[in-house]
This record gives structure tokens, sequence and C-alpha cells, in this order.
């Protein structure tokens, strides 16, 4: 576990995925910040009990938005706690089994896009355990002194969190402390502020605006989605570097138009970009299928030489003493 700040800790799940422990104003009282990967629940409540107190339970359980590396162990934990899971009204029907988010799109490139090919996309069902955040209030509950800023473009209802008091930011999946681009640089985890979850950006111009807003906010310390802490004058100054330079990408099925989603869902969507890769691997596929056939038949055809026999040995040019 890693200090973003004073009551703030970070845990990360198998190396690439964060869930943060935000301490409320009442000693011992805490709220759990995302709920990791499925089957996380045993990691979680054990980094619970060691940093708080054996038996500890927060609050609530607060969903920055509800992608599976989030929503994970959402259900699991909040059956376990008995506490509500708190998410923006937006990020409901993807929560409660009415939609599905926006197809993720593979054609953006990069070794996460390649991968997202084969990431599940069904999710769990938090059901009656959800509850909508007043978009009213910006102020989360039980977090005095933050405040919570709607930052769409990667989910409809995605949310970061902003404590003005020491200026710690939750960035969510609005943007990265790592290259998440690479899924070497996720594992390994280098510290570099960069754009966040290319093949599930369903509109490039709603992320852009979403990191020049909190870029605008001048963070001094950052905890993101994926990533390691990123504090002092680095966090600021790379903030605003990726929202000076945001890298819109050059081609891609979100690119030139995004998906529009409402209170119910996805609303309307563009047609898919070209992929190459399912035509290629099925050439390849087609061409290893021949080449295995041609080496049967062949090999079928072939005959082993027999061993030559030995040459009769002449004993009658042998000697006595042979």
């Amino acid at each position: 576990m890693d200090t973003v700040a004073p009551g703030v800790t970070q845990l990360r799940i198998q190396r690439f995925v964060n869930v943060y422990f935000v301490e409320t104003a009442t000693p011992g009282e805490w709220v759990l910040v995302d709920a990791g990967l499925p089957g996380s629940l045993k990691t979680i409540v054990a980094a619970a009990d060691k940093l708080f107190y054996p038996g500890s339970r927060p609050a609530a359980i607060l969903l920055t938005h509800g992608h599976l590396d989030h929503l994970g162990s959402a259900r699991e934990l909040a059956d376990y706690w008995q506490v509500p899971v708190l998410a923006h009204p937006l990020e409901l029907p993807y929560l409660t089994g009415q939609a599905q988010y926006p197809p993720r799109d593979p054609t953006v490139g990069g070794s996460l896009a390649f991968m997202a090919r084969f990431f599940p996309t069904q999710l769990p069902n938090l059901g009656e355990r959800v509850q909508a955040l007043d978009v009213d209030n910006p102020a989360p509950p039980y977090l005095p002194g933050w405040r919570w800023l709607h930052v769409p473009g990667h989910a409809p209802g995605q949310i970061a969190l902003f404590r003005a008091a020491d200026r710690t930011l939750l960035g969510a999946d609005a943007f990265a402390t790592c290259h998440h681009d690479s899924v070497p640089d996720i594992l390994l985890a280098r510290p570099e502020i960069s754009r966040a979850g290319t093949p599930f950006n369903y509109d490039w111009q709603a992320s852009e605006a979403s990191v020049k807003l909190l870029a605008d906010l001048d963070p001094a310390a950052i905890g993101c989605g994926h990533g390691p802490v990123i504090s002092g004058p680095a966090a600021a100054t790379g903030l605003r570097r990726l929202a000076d330079n945001y890298p819109i990408p050059a081609h891609g099925r979100y690119v030139a138009e995004p998906a529009r989603t409402d209170l119910s869902g996805v609303e309307h969507l563009p047609p898919p970009a070209p992929d190459a890769l399912p035509k290629q691997l099925a050439a390849i596929g087609a061409g290893l299928l021949v080449a295995g056939a041609t080496w049967l038949l062949v090999g079928g055809k072939r005959r082993r030489k027999p061993a030559p026999t030995p040459a009769p040995i002449d004993y009658s040019r042998r000697g006595v003493g042979d």
C-alpha cells in the first residue's frame, strides 16, 4: 500500500489496478473508492483490516465508474460489509444489467487495444446495492472537504475526486499515471502521466475536455485507476502537459464521431472502424491448415529407405589365428 496524501491510501490489485481507502472526518471511518477486479474481496478486506483494525468496514463503496476493473468485486464487498455502493446516475444502466457500455475499439493501436479484444464484456449486476449520487450536490457522502467532478469520455458517468485543502486528486481513468497504452508499461508501473483506457474511450473530445478540467485544479498529489502515486511538482506539470498536448488517435471508431449515451444507456453508435486483425488471423489459420495438410499428405507417401544389408563375411580368406 502507498500513501497518496494524509488519509488517502492506494492499494494495487494484481499490479495494475488501484483501489483507494479514503478516511472521513470521523476517526476510524472510511470510504472505499473502486472495488478492483473480480475475486479481489480477500485482498481488499485484508488490507482494510491491516490499515484500520480487524473487522473494519467502510461507510460506503464509491465507484468512479463501472468498468470491470473498477466494479469487479463491488457486489461481493457490499454484501460482505453490508454497505451501499454509490455511482453517478449515468453509470446505473451498466451497473444494473440494463445496458452495455459502448463497444471497445481495438483499432486505435497499442498493446492494450490488442488485448482488449479478449476482455470479458459481461459485468456484475449490483441490483439494489447501488445508489445514485446527487448530481446537484458535488460533495460525496461521508467525505467532507472532497468534491466529485463529472469527467466523461472514458465512461458516461465517470467521476474524479478532489480535496481542495491539499489539492489531492483521484483521477479515475480520465488519465493514468503510467503509460496506459502499453501492457508491459502498466505492469512495470513506471510513473508517467498519460492518456488512459484508449480502446474504451467512446468520446475523444469529452476525454480531452475532462483532462483539461482536472489539470486546471493544479493537483499536488495524484492517484489514478492505473499507475503509481505521483506527487509534488511532477503531478501538476505532468497533467498540464497532457492537457495541452492531448493525443487523440489518428484512427478509430470514435475518433470522428463519439458514441452518445443517456440515462438509459447507449443512444447512438458510430459504425465500427475496419479491423484487419480478424482477417489476418483467419489467413494465418488457413495457411497453417494448408501447411499441416500438405505435411501429412507428403509425409504419408514417404517410405523409409531400408537399412543396407551387411556384406557377407568370407571365412575362406581368414587365417587360423583370426
